[in-house]
């Protein structure tokens, strides 16, 4: 940016909407801007601490980070300064113009969705930052001077869709550093009140690593009012739950709960500290494509970088902090990945969240269940990502299956209760519980009171194509392969196992499979119908069906597997119309394909050849109007 003169530009459109609705709703509580508007000061004090490493003339003759508010009751003013990296005007329209975070547009729809007091709760959730300011100012103006410069730049705007930006005064600005000045609206007055101020600052941001100082009045001296110790530091003895749980709210950028803390420190050939918590609600960015962790890095105190991937990504709803004492501190973000101390703390952290993840499964299983049921799909992912941990990984799972009841069920639960004869862990794949419910598959398993999980996150397709096995127990599809149910006994006493087909039902299973042709890879009785005609099932060497369709819909797959339709040699329809013999072609024809058509419906496909199904099943209604 060039001009010397203030350049009005409008907001991006997604900054608007989200202005438009926090400006013109009404919040429950507005005090989280001066958490965010803190929490953006202290880090640009950590990013000058890290940038002043290889440039230590940055920080002159100021080398302490700090943040003074400045409250001017009489103007309705509130000034929150910073000693930091500041900004020159294309940062500021770049941070301030613009919304960098994906999912954003997510979190606008949940606002608007939100009513009354929810949307506070969604305000911090969320973490929208710096425009938070706008829910208690009519306007917010933007000073900052970059270290090292001799410019200072300024934005102002009202949240009504525009802001302007261009060079300021040098005697307008902070000698380094930014100072965000709100001209307060009148019910929001008592934000200049000193004891209001002390009390938020001590409740919401007294965990900061950078002193925060209170200027009550114009004129008056600066007041400490945060010293700036950093909590991970101190010992967890002298750490009360609300401070873990305020810190967590900055650091995560939501306004939840933790739903537990993990607070250690590592000794031996490494050393570093980790305070990292998992949230108590789902984060709105869980599924972004990316999958980027959360958690920051910091050497000796001196953050580093936020996007060091200090957990595996499907972790990546961990949020906290790591202190290292070991890594250098002029090591540059690019190279940082490939750092072996990086790997190993890595490990080190992974290894302690899954096993305190483990401790509080055996110690509270409510609470773990409120966490398996926020992030179990992403915890998932590891199954099929981490080799490593799979053992570990397996004992936290937890799935739905026909085991009546909707208490999420161990597979050291499913092992313990395996019936006689069972030698594998049955599990169905979908995308609707309900539907996998009532599919036919399941029914012989039913009839024998076997236990079937029931799998309809998009990850199980992947990580149970894996082959992996739990306690010598191979997992295996009920839509794959025979059901192998011939050595567990039917739970009715009265019941019979499915007989040898009888020879026309046999000759009548061959004609359908002529009939069909390359539709199908095989047409056979079924042990795993009880009450059904009809259903598909993948070749035992072939993919499950729901991975299938998973890998067709991407794109991965070039030629889908040819199904088996099985068919149940017991049924009375079935067995109707093998006693038909050869006569009426035409009939057994369309009946060969009805049946096809039937198995591929109740698998949640559709018919192959929509206008052939609608003529075949004319003519069936019009034979049996006939026959009448």
């Amino acid at each position: 940016m060039t001009t010397t003169e203030m350049e009005t530009r409008s907001f991006e459109a997604d900054v608007a909407r989200l202005l438009h609705m926090m400006v013109h709703s009404v919040y429950s509580d507005r005090d989280v801007f001066l958490r965010e508007l803190i929490s953006n000061a202290a880090d640009a004090c950590e990013k000058l601490r890290y940038e002043a490493i290889a440039r230590p003339e940055l920080l002159g003759d100021d080398p302490k980070p700090r943040i003074a508010l400045f409250a001017d009751a009489e103007n309705r003013l509130l000034s929150i300064e910073d000693n930091g990296i500041g900004m020159d005007g294309e940062e500021m329209t770049e941070a301030l113009g613009t919304i960098a975070r994906s999912g954003t547009r997510a979190f606008m729809e949940r606002l608007e969705a939100a009513k009354g007091g929810e949307n506070a709760e969604l305000v911090g959730q969320f973490g929208v930052g710096f425009y938070s300011a706008f829910m208690v100012a009519e306007k917010v103006e933007v000073i900052s001077r970059p270290a090292g410069s001799d410019e200072a730049w300024r934005w102002s705007s009202d949240g009504k869709g525009s802001y302007s930006v261009g060079p300021a005064a040098i005697g307008d600005a902070p000698p380094r550093g930014t100072r965000v000045v709100l001209h307060l609206m009148e019910d929001a007055a008592s934000c200049t009140e000193p004891h209001r101020l002390e009390r938020l600052v001590k409740s919401h941001s007294g965990h900061v690593p950078v002193p925060v100082t209170l200027v009550e009045k114009p004129g008056a001296e600066p007041r400490e009012i945060a010293d700036g110790t950093a909590l991970w530091v101190k010992p967890k003895s002298e750490i009360k739950p609300e401070e873990y749980t305020d810190f967590y709210r900055s650091v995560a950028g939501q306004y939840d709960e933790p739903a537990t803390t993990i607070h250690f420190r590592a000794e031996g050939r490494q050393e570093y500290t980790v305070l990292a918590f998992i949230p108590g609600s789902r984060p709105f960015d869980l599924f972004d494509p990316d999958r980027s962790g959360h958690m920051k890095l910091y050497v000796r105190r001196v953050f580093i970088t936020d996007d060091a991937e200090l957990t595996p990504r499907y972790l990546r709803f961990v949020r906290g902090i790591v202190d290292s004492a070991d890594l250098p501190l002029n090591i540059s973000r690019e190279m940082i990945q490939q750092n072996p101390l990086l790997a190993a703390i890595r490990k080190g952290v992974t290894s302690r969240v899954l096993n305190d993840l483990a401790k509080l499964a055996d110690s509270d299983a409510e609470a773990y269940g409120r966490i398996w049921e926020n992030f179990g799909a992403v915890i998932k992912e590891g199954l099929y990502e981490d080799f490593e941990r799979r053992e570990q990984l397996l004992k936290l799972v937890r799935f739905s299956s026909t085991t009546p009841g909707d208490k999420p069920r161990s597979l050291a639960d499913y092992v313990n209760s395996m019936k006689e004869g069972q030698k594998a862990i049955y599990f169905m794949t979908g995308d609707d519980r309900a539907r996998l419910e009532s599919s036919p598959q399941l029914e012989g398993f039913k009839a024998r009171g076997v236990e079937v999980l029931l799998l309809t996150d998009p990850i199980d397709a992947f990580w149970t194509a894996n082959a992996p096995e739990f306690e010598g127990k191979p997992f295996k599809s009920v839509t794959q392969g025979g059901a192998e149910l011939a050595d567990i006994p039917l739970t009715d006493a009265e019941a019979k196992d499915t007989p040898q087909a009888p020879a026309e039902v046999e000759g009548f299973l061959a004609f359908v499979k002529e009939t069909l042709g390359d539709d199908v890879s095989d047409v056979r009785a079924s042990d795993r119908l009880t009450e059904s005609a009809v259903c598909l099932v993948a070749p035992e060497d072939a993919l499950d069906r729901q991975f299938e369709r998973l890998l067709s819909a991407a794109g991965r797959l070039d030629t889908a597997s040819k199904p088996i339709l099985e068919v149940n040699p017991r049924h009375p329809r079935i067995a109707a119309l093998a006693k038909l013999g050869e006569g009426e072609p035409e009939f057994r024809s369309d009946v060969a394909h009805m049946l096809y058509d039937e198995a591929r419906v109740l698998d949640g496909d559709r018919p192959v050849d929509a206008k052939a199904f609608s003529q075949r099943l004319a003519r069936l209604i019009e034979r049996g109007l006939s026959l009448k």
